[in-house]
């Protein structure tokens, strides 16, 4: 009795979500065209960061060398798109990686996922709002900041903020009512500011190609000696490299590129208009690609044209720009600067805000959250109540908060979402075609399907005798692709924790990577030689199992970057939201609620088949 209490226990944490043929359909407006979802993209991902970052890296980790730096995350972050641009095609509805990991993975991953997407969603709103408030106060002397500290200042370091920030607040709630009033309305705004971005962009890069001087991207020593005699002894040039072109070498292209690879987070907000873009299987794959594209070639001429302006290790981190303007002589361009910076950051916190209330609408729309949260205004089409709730604790945060500790739970929410798509990607696309119409049809094709005394064996593992996916070779990749996630974990915090064993020879740890590498590599080839589904889909990811398992192992590895006190706040986060699942959402969830009504023939046998539906069916 208490193995069978267990049993179904463990069967509700990995229930997925079947698709409907009537999955087309939706309460939200459909009006967002493919430059919709470019604006988006581009808006999300290519932020304040680039007014910023190309700076930092340049001066502290990779001189020149930024421009490879910055290839090497963008072919990295298009690991990602390219899985993200599959589903897309996929499950156009809204939830992103919540309902991608939903249809394939189980339940517990699907909350998992979501949960994490709510909490990178609110404080990159939060902290973008406070960024913006900051980047408009230093416009204007600094006033408001230094009235906040002298009447209001709040004193509970490394928690609450120096002072609480009313025009971040403002800046929040205003934009929740603009994005209450629809989506479209939105949209305008975000092509608009991602425009101006871009507009202020292109000038950079001209005049840095224009004013630039090739010989920065060659400096030597004797140049780095006049550098040093034309400043006073209490200012340090710090450690400048070796020089020419790569300065740090190729350890600071990789430190570069880790660093840079978060510059183009931000895409998979397309991936949340499944349910109001027009054509979403065509616009969200085309989307997500131009608009990684384009954020590659502003990053590309960005950095190359700052490098070209001025020595590397002249750079002002904290305003590169700015000053590279006023090395060449053209200071007035500080304030076209200044208006890129504050239209990116405009795009940048739309872009985190609109996403974050269609996630919450999925998961409560399942059950998995409370279903008021699923309420749509019958005038605007939008998910009324998830954008007002997720607006107002935005709001609060970016108001009292100290977010820079917090930052890096973005990141892990972030990665382990594009983890966890790529995993998807690769097991749906083994899985067995099949065309349902309802349940019983659904158990039938599948008893039609399933050889005749179809078993496991160690040659089918590597020569397979169908030509086609079937509910076994289905199987076998599901549990391969769960081996390799686990394997390539382990391998990842191996590199990550103890590389000096490993530069330093120790025959334990190079005996442990050796095996690790070797058992992944078999279990990639059993699942290369599984038959892959014919079904038509407006993009695929090509060359399966490979782009995805690197997409994995790079999202993985930079996981394992994060401190012990960020995965600390991490684990305090995810026990909030498994109070809410098991107290609420395991009971709520629609597909307990469907498992509840009386059971069609053979309602067991179908268990297996829901991971197919989503792959398949013509939605």
């Amino acid at each position: 009795m208490l193995w069978q209490a267990l049993r179904r226990f463990g069967q509700k944490l990995v229930r997925r979500r079947t698709l409907e043929p009537g999955m087309a359909e939706t309460r939200l407006a459909r009006c967002l065209s493919t430059l919709d979802l470019v604006a988006l993209g581009v808006g999300s991902t290519l932020g304040a960061g680039v007014y910023v970052l190309a700076g930092e890296v340049a001066k502290d980790k990779a001189g020149p060398s930024i421009v490879i730096c910055f290839l090497v995350a963008a072919l990295s972050s298009v690991l990602a798109g390219l899985c993200y641009a599959e589903f897309g095609a996929r499950v156009p509805r809204s939830g992103s990686a919540y309902l991608y990991s939903y249809v394939t993975v189980g339940e517990l991953w699907a909350f998992t996922t979501g949960w994490n997407l709510i909490l990178s969603y609110v404080i990159g709103t939060a902290s973008v709002a406070r960024a913006w408030s900051s980047a408009f106060d230093n416009l204007i002397g600094n006033h408001i900041s230094q009235t906040l500290q002298g009447s209001i200042s709040l004193h509970v370091p490394r928690v609450l903020a120096e002072y609480p920030d009313f025009f971040a607040m403002g800046l929040v709630l205003l934009l929740t009512g603009l994005l209450a009033l629809g989506a479209s309305e939105s949209a305008l705004v975000t092509k608009v500011f991602t425009g101006m971005n871009l507009l202020v962009l292109g000038f950079v890069i001209v005049s840095g190609f224009i004013k630039g001087d090739l010989h920065n991207w060659k400096l030597t020593e004797e140049d780095y000696e006049l550098a040093m005699a034309g400043l006073n002894d209490t200012y340090s040039l710090g450690p400048l490299g070796s020089g020419g072109f790569v300065p740090f070498g190729f350890e600071g292209i990789l430190r570069g590129a880790a660093t840079c690879f978060y510059a183009f987070v931000g895409f998979d907000c397309i991936a949340t208009t499944g349910e109001e873009a027009q054509n979403p299987q065509r616009s969200i794959p085309m989307g997500i690609v131009i608009s990684l594209f384009v954020c590659f070639l502003a990053y590309f001429g960005v950095s190359s044209a700052l490098t070209l302006m001025m020595p590397y290790y002249q750079l002002q981190p904290e305003s590169p720009l700015p000053e590279a303007f006023l090395h060449i002589g053209w200071a007035p361009a500080r304030y076209v600067v200044a208006i890129g910076s504050l239209c990116a950051l405009s795009t940048s916190l739309l872009g985190s805000m609109f996403p974050m209330p269609r996630v919450i609408y999925a998961m409560a729309e399942d059950g998995l959250l409370f279903r008021v949260l699923a309420r749509i205004h019958t005038g605007t089409h939008t998910p009324i109540v998830a954008t007002v709730v997720s607006g107002i604790i935005a709001a609060f945060m970016a108001f009292l908060f100290e977010l820079t500790d917090l930052v890096d739970l973005m990141s892990i929410g972030t990665l382990l979402a594009y983890s966890l798509v790529a995993i998807c990607v690769l097991i749906l696309r083994y899985q067995p075609d099949q065309e349902m119409k309802n349940e019983e049809d659904e158990v039938e094709l599948q008893e039609e399907k399933l050889p005749e005394g179809e078993k496991l064996t160690l040659q089918g593992l590597f020569c397979p005798l169908s030509s086609i996916p079937t509910p076994l070779s289905g199987q076998v990749v599901y549990i391969c692709s769960s081996l390799l996630a686990l394997l390539l974990t382990v391998l990842c915090l191996v590199l990550a924790h103890w590389p000096i064993p490993l530069l330093f020879g120790d025959p334990v740890w190079i005996a442990v990577v050796v095996l690790l590498l070797m058992l992944i590599t078999g279990i990639t080839g059993v699942i290369w030689r599984q038959p892959q589904s014919s079904a038509p889909l407006h993009f695929k990811v090509p060359a399966l199992p490979l782009l995805p398992l690197v997409s994995i192992f790079v999202n993985v590895y930079l996981m394992m970057q994060m401190t012990a006190g960020t995965w600390a706040r991490f684990g305090v986060w995810m026990l909030i939201g498994f109070a809410i699942y098991f107290g609420y959402g395991i009971q709520h969830s629609l597909e307990e609620v469907k498992s509840d009504q009386p059971p069609l023939k053979s309602r067991a046998k179908t268990v297996d088949l829901d991971l197919s539906g989503a792959c398949t069916h013509s939605i």
